[in-house]
């Protein structure tokens, strides 16, 4: 069932726990997670990077995919179709396509900027029934293109954007996009703590969910973080049950070769890393 994210997430944070946002790259990875979400009975979040929606020849296929899939799976949970890391003009053409929902990543402005943009497309997003994201200080790593080195965001800026009416913030707390390095320093509760005060109800929204120890994960949904994404980590399972399945010939064996049965294990990988976040984040049961 698609819908935007509004109510799920105003749930979740009224239920202290989170939703899954798992960033989808092919048929595959939309099948399994819509799949998961069904069994468990988890709303959940269908993420959409530009570069993803490019590489699937474009928003409207995308939309169009996860609408037919949605209908002929009779998925019954609510999910959002949701563009991450948007930019102004990506926000628009997922707008047309037919997203549900959009983030608008303005963290690279100055705040001022951030603000007239982010307020533009509130009510933009709102008028057509859509939710928004908005992002104030930088995920560490590369996204698309936009490198980040992880600086925690200022408590008073997230107040100014959250007061736009945005349905849900990101804040950078020292997390980052990709793998986590030996070296890094963890979570910044202080900082978490300090935007929570200040941005009351607000739906908060951790980007870069793979990785981080599931102690950190409870204590930020403690802390208001009511949405998590999760992308390398579904990747990184697909490429080892792949890398797997042909080391040990089974490409080899009979039709073994056939795309359906070369990318079943990556597909169940993906499954079974689904649920093992949504247990984590304690959406099973909440659709």
């Amino acid at each position: 069932m698609l819908v935007n994210a509004s109510e799920m997430l105003k749930k979740a944070k009224a239920g202290h726990y989170a939703v899954g946002q798992f960033n989808i790259n092919n048929l595959e990875w939309t099948k399994a997670i819509l799949l998961t979400a069904q069994e468990l009975n988890s709303p959940v979040i269908l993420g959409v990077s530009e570069g993803a929606g490019k590489y699937m020849t474009g928003f409207e296929t995308v939309a169009a995919m996860v609408k037919a899939m949605d209908e002929s799976l009779g998925i019954t949970v609510p999910v959002a179709l949701h563009l991450d890391h948007g930019s102004y003009d990506g926000c628009y053409k997922c707008i047309k396509a037919g997203f549900t929902s959009i983030m608008f990543d303005g963290s690279h402005y100055p705040i001022e900027e951030n603000v007239a943009k982010t307020s533009e497309l509130v009510a933009v997003a709102h008028q057509l029934g859509l939710s928004i994201e908005a992002e104030v200080g930088s995920i560490g790593g590369e996204e698309d293109g936009v490198v980040g080195a992880g600086e925690c965001a200022d408590p008073d800026e997230c107040k100014a954007v959250a007061d736009l009416g945005v349905d849900m913030l990101a804040a950078g707390i020292g997390n980052i996009h990709g793998k986590y390095p030996e070296n890094w320093a963890g979570l910044s509760f202080d900082t978490l703590d300090a935007i929570q005060q200040k941005t009351g109800v607000m739906p908060l929204v951790l980007h870069g969910g793979t990785g981080i120890p599931a102690e950190m994960i409870k204590k930020a949904i403690d802390l208001g973080v009511s949405k998590i994404n999760v992308n390398t980590e579904c990747q990184l399972a697909f490429q080892e049950a792949t890398r797997a399945y042909i080391e040990a010939g089974k490409d080899q064996q009979g039709k073994g070769f056939d795309p359906r049965k070369l990318l079943a294990p990556g597909f169940e990988a993906i499954k079974a890393t689904v649920k093992e976040k949504m247990e984590l984040f304690g959406s099973i049961g909440k659709a």
